[in-house]
């Protein structure tokens, strides 16, 4: 794998110059749907906010839902205890509602009203949150751990890879038992062999990346 120093904001800049390419750009009354995938340590929203805003300049829509906003009730997260692995690779986030609320919208033929979250983790409550209407032509980005390996429609996808030094290091100590379910992921779902764009981001001052893969090269 051969890596590309880089800024997040040129990394932004050159995966809105991919999707903006009249190669890539969705047919006509449709939606593109950006995955960036990473474990909360990773910030997976820096690059979402970053690439939306390279989309909005060039007159492209462009929303940014976070998988944040899907947890599960912690009655169902925390059924099995606060610290179980299987659980969290296979229980905490709703992705039935992800599905309903989020990819199926912007399906071909959807309305493109988002449901851009529906649960507080913090008040664990349904957030009561209003549709957002995303326009057809527009790019939905969704970022958050674990989108990969889950069969979501996904037209461009991007994982960003912390070493298992660096995930321990910058993951918060309360959350340090989640490293194990990285570990996990890595090993059975191997992220970064079918993600579009892999990103090494150790130092997150100083990422590099693989630049957008083309299948067969």
């Amino acid at each position: 794998m051969k890596w590309e120093a880089i800024t997040w904001q040129r990394m932004a800049e050159r995966l809105a110059g991919h999707l903006d390419d009249p190669e890539n750009r969705p047919e006509q009354g449709s939606w593109q749907r950006v995955g960036i995938d990473g474990a909360p340590a990773a910030g997976t929203g820096v690059l979402a906010e970053e690439l939306a805003e390279a989309l909005r300049r060039r007159g492209r829509p462009a929303l940014v839902v976070a998988t944040e906003g899907f947890l599960r009730p912690a009655s169902l997260r925390f059924e099995f205890g606060r610290q179980d692995v299987d659980s969290y690779l296979d229980g905490w986030y709703d992705t039935a509602a992800l599905w309903r609320e989020v990819f199926g919208p912007t399906d071909p033929g959807g309305t493109g009203r988002v449901l851009p979250d529906l649960w507080d983790p913090v008040t664990d409550r349904a957030t009561r949150s209003p549709y957002t209407e995303l326009p057809a032509g527009g790019v939905l980005l969704v970022h958050g751990p674990l989108l990969l390996g889950q069969w979501f429609p996904f037209d461009l996808s991007v994982h960003i890879r912390l070493s298992p030094g660096a995930l321990g290091r910058r993951t918060e100590e309360s959350q340090r038992w989640t490293v194990a379910a990285f570990a996990r992921y890595e090993a059975e779902v191997d992220p970064g062999a079918g993600a579009d764009v892999v990103v090494r981001a150790d130092d997150s001052r100083h990422p590099a990346w693989t630049g957008v893969r083309v299948p067969g090269r």
